[in-house]
């Protein structure tokens, strides 16, 4: 009897013949869940559809800046305005002015913003400025939170706060990775006992204000403000990473909802419209101390790239006049308390923050049944969440192929598509 293969498994097999792993980013592999990655070849609202012809409701929405699902029309019309202009001209031109005007018009905190490729290059830069204001060398960060590949960030825990962070990839020197201190996620205790150790060195402590890559981790109430102050005590700056949560979990994203006034900010995803972007910015005396102002060398031949500078326009424009973070929240929490009435009795919980939700699937065994650190993180994740994932995108349900990734909603999602979700995961949970 001949099997035949799937478009996306003959897809697959010939990609790995020429991309490592036949993908070109880690998790589009499905290697934390299994089985063939999905190739899709078009995209709609809340829906994906891969070269097979199945249709899926998607929860990944390109891991977030699709906050009004894909090809929203008035986002398409600037991306088209655009390309009738050209794609590319390598030189000045008015499309970035015109963002960088309005973002600095709208966040206090963000005096000057200089724009590059993607969240990654946004934090490589931020860290070298950091280190060029201050003369100090090290960056100080927390477990469980991602910064992208920079070669610093890609590092793990000493064996105690005394020793430097250690390589996690292959190809980190212990040289780099000797200017990262790792800190526990949400211990003050041991964040006051690092910088009292190595303060003095310490150019800036960067934090993902809602750290949503490796499981959606909450800090404790009062964790940012503190670590700001405990920072600042020591001569350090504070970066937020806000890749992810920026324009997502409000328009001004962390620094809006607590408050709180970081040195320098790191943006990405969603200020490029869904476009490769990203973006890092602060206050004035910061900024003015890269290139070609100042010392601190940094460059893109594509940055600022005009499509992607139109596209993220109509983006934070439509996002400012129309809102849409309070719907999105109360619609969130009304799936999660749905989410968990299936799941009674099941070990598996939900934790949201604003747009964003993730299903943990094991018990939790900390004191207020929240998940805010890796560690706290059940054993059974893993493994759980793969069966599930599976069992869903046989139901055209599809949710980031990891069981440590977010889900996100977007204003595309209609009620119909939720209601398909409840009744995929009742399956997927055998009620």
């Amino acid at each position: 009897m001949v099997v035949l293969m799937s478009q996306s498994e003959s897809l697959f097999e010939r990609s790995k013949r020429v991309s490592p792993g036949g993908v070109h980013s880690p998790v589009r592999a499905f290697k934390g869940v299994g089985g063939v990655p999905r190739f899709i070849r078009s995209a709609k609202g809340a829906e994906l559809e891969d070269v097979d012809g199945r249709r899926y409701v998607d929860f990944c929405m390109s891991w977030g800046p699709l906050m009004f699902g894909h090809q929203d029309e008035e986002i398409a019309e600037a991306v088209r305005a655009s390309l009738s202009r050209g794609w590319s001209f390598g030189a000045a031109e008015p499309y970035s002015l015109e963002l960088a005007e309005f973002l600095t018009g709208a966040l206090p905190w963000v005096q000057k913003i200089r724009f590059v490729n993607s969240g990654t290059e946004a934090v490589m830069a931020a860290l070298r400025l950091a280190r060029g204001a201050t003369g100090r060398s090290k960056i100080m960060k927390f477990d469980g939170c991602y910064h992208g590949h920079v070669d610093s960030m890609l590092v793990r825990a000493g064996s105690g706060l005394a020793e430097m962070a250690s390589p996690d990839s292959a190809g980190v020197s212990k040289a780099v990775a000797n200017e990262t201190i790792v800190v526990p996620l949400n211990d003050l205790a041991a964040l006051e006992k690092a910088f009292e150790l190595h303060g003095k060195e310490v150019a800036a402590v960067i934090v993902e204000p809602v750290p949503a890559n490796n499981g959606l981790l909450p800090h404790a109430e009062g964790f940012l403000a503190r670590m700001s102050e405990i920072a600042r005590k020591h001569g350090a700056l504070v970066i937020f990473d806000e890749v992810i949560t920026g324009f997502r979990v409000a328009f001004g994203g962390m620094a809006e909802r607590t408050g709180l006034r970081p040195d320098l900010v790191t943006y990405g995803k969603i200020i490029g419209g869904g476009f490769p972007v990203g973006a890092y910015g602060g206050r004035s005396d910061l900024m003015d101390l890269v290139a070609p102002s100042g010392p601190v060398y940094q460059a893109g031949t594509l940055s600022a790239n005009p499509v992607a500078m139109s596209a993220g326009l109509a983006m934070v424009k439509k996002l400012k006049r129309e809102n849409p973070y309070p719907v999105l929240e109360k619609r969130v929490e009304s799936l999660a308390r749905e989410l968990e009435k299936i799941a009674a009795g099941r070990e598996v919980s939900v934790q949201r923050f604003a747009s964003m939700f993730w299903m943990v699937f094991g018990k939790v065994t900390t004191r207020d049944g929240v998940v805010r650190a890796p560690e706290e993180t059940p054993g059974t994740q893993k493994e759980r969440y793969a069966k599930a994932f599976h069992q869903l995108l046989g139901q055209g349900i599809y949710f980031a192929p990891s069981g440590f990734e977010v889900s996100f909603l977007s204003t595309a999602h209609t009620d119909a598509q939720l209601a398909r979700v409840l009744d995929g995961v009742k399956g997927a949970l055998g009620g």
